[in-house]
């Protein structure tokens, strides 16, 4: 038989607080995946292009031509995670903040 937990442990949010950091890992991820991209795959843009445009949240370093189209930018998949993943961990460690100071009162 297993014990049952004490008081302390029955009240952690172990799964939230599981959810929140993998959530703070996969913006870390896709932050240094989209700095790499702008500062060390297109390193040599900024030489080679008459319209830049530079972001500094997520990085990007992109070159715009006339027609429109955009050479160097992140792609699609990684802002939406980018974006995503900070939602999930601010929204998750919030709740997880506030579940710990109700359930201490």
């Amino acid at each position: 038989m297993t014990a049952s937990p004490t008081g302390s442990e029955a009240v952690r949010p172990t799964a939230l607080w599981g959810v929140s950091l993998a959530s703070l890992g996969v913006f870390l991820v896709s932050w240094a995946l989209c700095w790499v991209n702008a500062y060390v795959v297109n390193d040599e843009l900024p030489n080679n292009c008459g319209d830049l445009r530079r972001q500094s949240f997520p990085p990007e370093v992109a070159c715009a031509s006339a027609d429109g189209t955009l050479t160097g930018a992140n792609a699609g998949w990684i802002e939406a995670l980018f974006f995503a993943s900070l939602v999930v961990f601010v929204l998750i460690a919030s709740m997880v903040l506030a579940l710990g100071s109700v359930r201490r009162k």
